[in-house]
């Protein structure tokens, strides 16, 4: 099989594990708490069973991050991985109390670990220029998940049937469901994955080697135009060239030394040097995490992925209770609202994937953060308090939603390639966890934060309008320094082409 075929199949799969992913994410979240409520669990455990599932993928991110670059493989992380969400949804699919609920989605989420790893293998197995566009295409496999997930749910919840000492209803088959789906693409990994070498480095060097051949040529050409000029032999190899030193003898008199030496200046070694294995030096060599996330384009990078995640799922958080208050909405009307989201994120993706190959990718950001903001004002003048008889209240409701999606993609995309090109390549792995961590961390307080303020929307949306003015103006003063830098490796090989 050639590379360009095994290059589309590992793609196609990680399309698949991030689909997944977003699919098991609309088919539990619907249901979890009515399964809580019949195994007479507390309010405050729906919190933190959504909350379990984001800490343990905080935890394990960088553990995995730090696996791929060390070893500069993925699909066995991705293999290993998939283990701990098949036993979690085992283990959500016996539900026999709320303590195993609880623990079952603190064992999938060992699971989304494994997304650090491979974000840090996209970074190394794309080019700069089409980076941006693979990460659009990866995140709108993920909503498209969140889109097709809550169609499973229509035959889900007609299941009622027992299956050993185990009962099959609408609460217990998402984590059966989920277990055999994932157990399929376990499957699809192992045939389908191939750990690709990376792209980056042997593009950036047959760059500038051509370069280095074609001014070598130059040199010839004008070297021809004047050998009739040169003496048949130089200064320096009648004494001896590259700085060798020559020792003077009687006359007649012809030193063994010497001439091995000359004939060793003459021609070249008979075995070469073999090449340095990647594998031979450790990637975090003289590796400082201060260093490497302490700098200014990289903590506003952060900063971006924390506020958005935490507004997002904060107003997530809110719009259900919302909903039902003023417009007296149910399960199905929820349901409709966030299928039109899903459809919004997915063509914003695709809008974002066909823009970030035109503009740069700081250009993007600051589109997304201008969307969020006007996002922001719109929902503090109109949504903590809505105006109007009914009619007016809803149009103003959808604004603020549409708003509000619409600039996700903007942000998402154009952060996670950024970060991608500022930190290192070698650590890619570990950097891409620390960042899917920090927005774990959001993932966690953007609910809590929201779940406290329901009846208090002015505190709640203020405090998300502040976050959101922080993290512009730390993009206009820190602007010139999101870019990717010059790689070493080329800046050092045109150095040595004279």
């Amino acid at each position: 099989m050639d590379n360009r075929r095994k290059r589309k199949l590992t793609f196609f799969t990680i399309g698949l594990i991030f689909l997944l992913s977003g699919v098991e994410y609309a088919v539990i979240l619907p249901t979890i708490w009515k399964y809580l409520q019949t195994l007479d669990a507390a309010p405050y455990f729906l919190g933190l069973a959504l909350s379990a599932f984001s800490l343990s993928g905080l935890l394990t991110g960088p553990l995995f991050g730090h696996w791929s670059d060390r070893t500069r493989t993925t699909k066995k992380i991705i293999l290993f991985a998939n283990l701990f969400e098949m036993i979690g949804n085992v283990m959500y699919f016996m539900g026999f109390s709320k303590w195993l609920l609880l623990s079952s989605r603190l064992v999938a989420g060992i699971g989304t670990g494994a997304g650090s790893a491979i974000f840090g293998f996209l970074t190394r197995s794309t080019s700069p220029e089409d980076r941006a566009t693979a990460f659009a295409a990866v995140m709108a496999c993920r909503q498209a998940g969140l889109l097709i997930g809550p169609a499973f749910n229509i035959f889900l919840r007609l299941c009622d049937f027992q299956l050993g000492p185990f009962m099959v209803n609408k609460y217990t088959a998402p984590g059966l469901f989920m277990c055999l789906m994932w157990t399929l693409l376990q499957v699809a990994v192992i045939f389908m994955y191939w750990d690709l070498p990376p792209l980056e480095k042997g593009k950036a060097k047959g760059s500038v080697t051509s370069q280095c051949r074609q001014e070598e040529n130059d040199r010839g050409l004008v070297e021809e135009d004047n050998d009739e000029e040169k003496p048949l032999m130089g200064s320096e190899e009648l004494g001896g060239s590259y700085g060798s030193v020559v020792a003077s003898n009687p006359p007649g008199y012809d030193s063994p030394s010497a001439s091995n030496a000359t004939l060793n200046q003459i021609s070249p070694p008979l075995s070469p040097v073999p090449p340095e294995s990647p594998a031979s030096s450790s990637p975090f060599k003289n590796f400082s995490i201060s260093q490497e996330f302490m700098r200014e384009e990289v903590v506003v990078l952060l900063a971006a992925q924390f506020i958005t995640l935490f507004n997002q799922t904060a107003l997530e958080t809110m719009v259900t209770p919302m909903t039902q208050k003023y417009f007296n909405y149910g399960e199905l009307e929820n349901s409709v609202m966030y299928c039109l989201c899903g459809v919004e994120v997915i063509a914003g993706f695709l809008f974002v994937r066909w823009l970030s190959q035109r503009v740069a990718e700081r250009v993007v950001l600051a589109i997304g953060l201008a969307i969020c903001n006007i996002s922001a004002v719109w929902c503090i003048i109109f949504l903590a308090k809505p105006l109007g008889a009914f009619q007016w209240q809803l149009t103003e409701f959808i604004i603020g939603v549409f708003l509000q999606v619409l600039g996700l993609p903007f942000v998402a995309v154009a952060q996670v390639s950024l970060f991608s090109k500022i930190t290192s390549e070698k650590t890619q792995g570990f950097s891409q966890g620390v960042r899917r961590s920090v927005g774990g961390l959001a993932t966690i307080l953007g609910p809590l934060w929201a779940a406290g303020l329901t009846e208090n929307l002015y505190i709640m949306m203020g405090v998300m309008m502040a976050l959101l003015v922080m993290i512009t103006v730390m993009l206009a003063f820190s602007y010139d320094r999101l870019v990717a830098p010059a790689t070493e490796e080329q800046v050092d090989d045109s150095d040595n082409c004279g």
